[in-house]
């Protein structure tokens, strides 16, 4: 659905300044009502220096509203008909006599205060009542000094209003002033409604959003990583003193991708990672990154939150063995993995300020990924350190020597599964 235009003199006009344009414009409508109200009866009784009044009030209105709606000033706009609407009561009371034979009219300028309150705020709003207050005890003061004398030429002129006129005026102006009071802070606290349902969305919007930079921030680095990076750190870097790092690859996978299209080795690809992915969270082993048809994962980086994290990266391998030969067998595809495992210190850290990734070195890196490299298709090979940690627990085929490079000849275990729970007990 194509967005409304905004004309270019409402563009920099906010929500807030908006409501308070609205506030003022309809308190003058009903001003402006009142005063047709005013006209009319006033016609009818015959005061025609009264009636000029509040045809002068409608003029003046129209064109400070034409005045706003060209230019949007709306400071000068709520200084002038604000200004409007205090006054011409009090005019209109003057001019038929006293605050009982105009039947207390003046009240009509509380709308003045009320007004500046909904459009200025609390704090413009003060002059704005004391202003009201003024003019009505200055009303006062003229009516208690000019009363007599005025009472006096309305009897010899025969102008005075009756009492049961009197009586009506009094309950039209007070009924029509409340009835404008109530409606002004309804509106304005309708309004409010609205604009707090907005923000509560636009709040809910931005926890979404930010729940998921913070879940996408996590699928890439580690939680305790993730906060470090959260919190500003620029250069972060973390030595490990006993990690179990696991390599797994794809057999002959740069063989396969010769004979398959681009989208099916990317479905292979995504298809098998993400099903190493679900058996990382299983086991509770941090996934590091992968490199083309290869898989690196880690326990023990959480600071030893987990006890037996070799034996969970263990576990984790002999369930990706099977899961692949289950993809296999399920697909068709000629998938097979081979799995190499060690444990020993690890340096980790961010690297990068673009596109950045949480990576992982030292020996215990190169000894798992030469495991990997050398073992045979469907098996998880894995080095002294690591068969230590686990030989009381799980079964190994015969030990055999293979060359490591940089490390010489070493002793390697083709990890076969874990004990079973009689034999076990018997181990330990």
């Amino acid at each position: 659905m194509s967005q409304p235009e905004i004309s270019p003199r409402h563009a920099s006009i906010t929500a807030e300044e908006k409501l308070s344009g609205e506030m003022l414009l309809f308190t003058t409508g009903f001003m402006m009502c009142a005063t047709m109200l005013w006209l009319a009866i006033y016609w009818s009784m015959g005061y025609k220096y009264s009636m000029a009044i509040p045809f002068a009030f409608q003029g003046a209105s129209i064109v400070i509203m034409g005045f706003y709606w060209r230019f949007r000033k709306q400071q000068v706009f709520a200084l002038l008909q604000l200004g409007l609407i205090l006054f011409t009561p009090f005019a209109m009371q003057w001019s038929i006599g006293n605050f009982v034979n105009s039947s207390g009219v003046s009240l009509w300028g509380l709308l003045a205060p009320v007004g500046a309150v909904t459009v200025l705020g609390t704090r413009d709003s003060l002059p704005w009542f004391f202003a009201w207050l003024f003019m009505t005890v200055l009303a006062g003061a003229f009516d208690f000094v000019l009363a007599p004398e005025i009472g006096a030429q309305m009897r010899l002129a025969g102008t005075g209003v009756d009492l049961k006129t009197v009586s009506l005026f009094f309950v039209l102006n007070f009924a029509c002033i409340s009835a404008m009071i109530y409606a002004l802070l309804w509106y304005f606290a309708s309004e409010k409604n609205k604009f707090r349902d907005l923000v509560d969305r636009s709040l809910e919007e931005v926890r979404i959003e930010r729940d998921r930079s913070e879940k996408l921030l996590l699928n890439v680095l580690p939680v305790a990583i993730a906060e470090r990076l959260k919190a500003g750190e620029g250069n972060i870097a973390q030595g490990h003193a006993d990690v179990t790092v696991l390599f797994a690859d794809i057999v002959g996978f740069t063989r396969m991708t010769e004979e398959m299209s681009p989208r099916q080795t990317v479905t292979i690809l995504n298809d098998i990672f993400s099903i190493f992915d679900e058996l990382a969270d299983k086991h509770s082993v941090e996934k590091i990154k992968t490199i083309g048809d290869a898989y690196m994962a880690a326990g023990g980086l959480d600071g030893g939150a987990q006890i037996h994290y070799c034996d969970a990266v263990a576990h984790m391998a002999l369930d990706m063995i099977r899961t692949v030969a289950d993809y296999r067998e399920r697909t068709g595809e000629r998938v097979q993995i081979r799995i190499g495992i060690g444990t020993g210190p690890v340096v980790a850290g961010v690297i990068g300020k673009k596109k950045f990734i949480y990576d992982m070195w030292g020996d215990t890196v190169n000894v798992a990924f030469r495991m990997a490299a050398e073992a045979p298709a469907g098996r998880v090979q894995v080095d002294p350190t690591t068969h230590r940690r686990l030989y009381n627990r799980f079964r190994f085929g015969e030990p055999f020597d293979m060359e490591i490079k940089g490390k010489g000849r070493m002793h390697v275990y083709h990890l076969v599964g874990p004990h079973e729970p009689q034999t076990q007990e018997a181990a330990e």
